[in-house]
């Protein structure tokens, strides 16, 4: 599983949240796109995937920006990762299924490699799953 840079953008907007919001005030987006090296264009696409997905929450006016919308203890890195990531299935034939999804291997039901497939599957999620928002900062 290679991490698109939009995810890579995501986790670190989100670190510098957790840092930031600390204080109560809402962090600039402006702020956090010059402090972290990301786009302000594309953040802005970021952070509104974020808040439609109840990470964040958004504050208007001239002191605005935007918070966590729960405690950094309360996030993991699995549930952001999922979010801006999407699937963190290594093969297709792993992929979930869901309206709109076809398999495009004829080989899944005798496939005798996809055992591997979802056991990576489940150590990544079991991975990224066991690590919080407030893990990721008391490391630094």
């Amino acid at each position: 599983m290679k991490v698109s840079r939009r995810t890579e953008y995501g986790l670190r907007t989100m670190v510098a949240l957790a840092e930031l919001t600390n204080r109560q005030r809402p962090v600039p987006l402006s702020f956090i796109a010059e402090k972290e090296g990301i786009p302000e264009p594309f953040l802005n696409q970021i952070i509104a995937q974020l808040r439609k997905a109840g990470f964040v929450d958004s504050v208007r006016g001239v002191h605005g920006g935007y918070l966590l919308n729960r405690s950094a203890e309360k996030i993991s890195i699995g549930e952001l990762v999922r979010v801006l990531e999407g699937s963190l299935a290594p093969m297709d034939c792993i992929e979930p299924f869901r309206e709109g999804h076809r398999i495009v291997c004829n080989q899944v039901q005798t496939c005798h490699l996809r055992h591997v497939w979802l056991r990576l599957m489940e150590a990544i999620t079991q991975s990224l799953n066991s690590f919080t928002l407030a893990d990721i900062i008391r490391d630094e």
